[in-house]
């Protein structure tokens, strides 16, 4: 990690994919069509640590789903970004509301329609079970796939690479 660690010491934001980087991907749909999705309460845990610390996370999501609006309520996650069909419009859009660069972000994602923000932000990550295409394009590649907490991996990588992990575990040690 020692070739990325000035990339990892600029980043403040988390934004992230959902379906394959929050979930593994997969939902259900029952009889009457009301959608179900499992999340990692480890990534849950790692939005929260974040937010402790004054990072954001950001959602960005190619689908619309009330489950995804109920967790990031849940965390406390008020940038979601449903619909996305460009996954980099809305990032730039974004980070010109909040005024910030995108050396500052950290972009996790899986798929095809993430390449065009994993190219341009400052630390691109691809989860464990990404396509091809995309773990070739990234940072980093995390040992978990998506919805087994691989966003927490990524939460501690940056946290660890800042100085920031030690402080954190503390919080919970003494």
């Amino acid at each position: 990690m020692s070739e990325h660690a000035a990339k990892l010491k600029k980043v403040r934001i988390f934004v992230t994919d959902v379906d394959g980087v929050l979930t593994d991907g997969r939902f259900i749909l029952d009889y009457a069509g009301k959608e179900l999705k499992m999340f990692h309460v480890h990534d849950g845990a790692a939005a929260k640590l974040a937010a402790s610390v004054g990072f954001q996370t950001v959602l960005v999501s190619g689908r619309r789903s009330e489950v995804v609006e109920r967790r990031a309520k849940e965390l406390g996650i008020r940038q979601v970004y449903q619909e996305a069909d460009d996954k980099w419009k809305v990032v730039q859009e974004f980070m010109h509301k909040e005024r910030i660069g995108a050396d500052t972000i950290c972009y996790i994602g899986d798929d095809l329609a993430d390449l065009p923000v994993l190219r341009r932000v400052g630390f691109s990550v691809a989860v464990g079970n990404a396509v091809p295409e995309v773990k070739k394009a990234v940072d980093y590649v995390t040992e978990r796939c998506g919805g087994d907490g691989a966003f927490r991996e990524v939460v501690e990588l940056v946290f660890k690479a800042q100085g920031r992990w030690k402080e954190i575990v503390e919080r919970y040690t003494t």
